[in-house]
């Protein structure tokens, strides 16, 4: 028997969907507009530079951005034309690929990410109390406990070290 949402919860699931189908769309349009990436090329482009040597293999950068290996491949060899990533075999195993963020990458990343911060202030954090950025916080773990449980879309931000590149 299905478990039918209430009032509630349907309203909030509606305001949900809207907020997850509006914020990337509006941070995608941004960051093409002041640097000329879409907002997956810049996120490809960032979790590599909170990465040790800017390096990750290919399939921990493809964890870490949520994407499978096909679409992260066509937007690495977008970067490779642009300059701002390079990819090839790692010095442990031949058979990995690693993805390695060029000096223009890191440019890149450092020159758009003051104006990529302020419209994520502008568009969430600003939009909250400093009371509801912890609670924000909570909703988030938890959500992300059932989503991602094995923890790949938080990695970055653990500060672990990559392994073996």
């Amino acid at each position: 028997m299905t478990h039918w949402l209430d009032d509630e919860e349907l309203s909030v699931w509606v305001r949900t969907v809207a907020v997850l189908e509006l914020l990337p769309s509006r941070l995608d349009s941004h960051l093409r507009r002041v640097a000329d990436l879409t907002y997956f090329d810049y996120y490809v482009l960032a979790m590599l530079s909170e990465a040790p040597d800017r390096t990750l293999p290919m399939s921990q950068l493809a964890a870490r951005t949520n994407a499978t290996l096909p679409r992260l491949s066509h937007v690495a060899r977008r970067l490779e034309e642009r300059g701002l990533l390079a990819r090839g075999p790692s010095h442990h195993d031949r058979r990995v690929t690693i993805g390695r963020l060029t000096d223009a990458g890191w440019d890149k990343v450092v020159a758009t990410a003051p104006q990529h911060v302020e419209q994520v202030r502008q568009l969430v954090f600003d939009a909250l109390t400093p009371e509801q950025v912890p609670q924000l916080a909570a909703i988030t773990e938890r959500l992300l406990a059932v989503l991602d449980p094995d923890g790949l879309m938080s990695v970055p931000y653990s500060r672990q070290p990559a392994e073996d590149v």
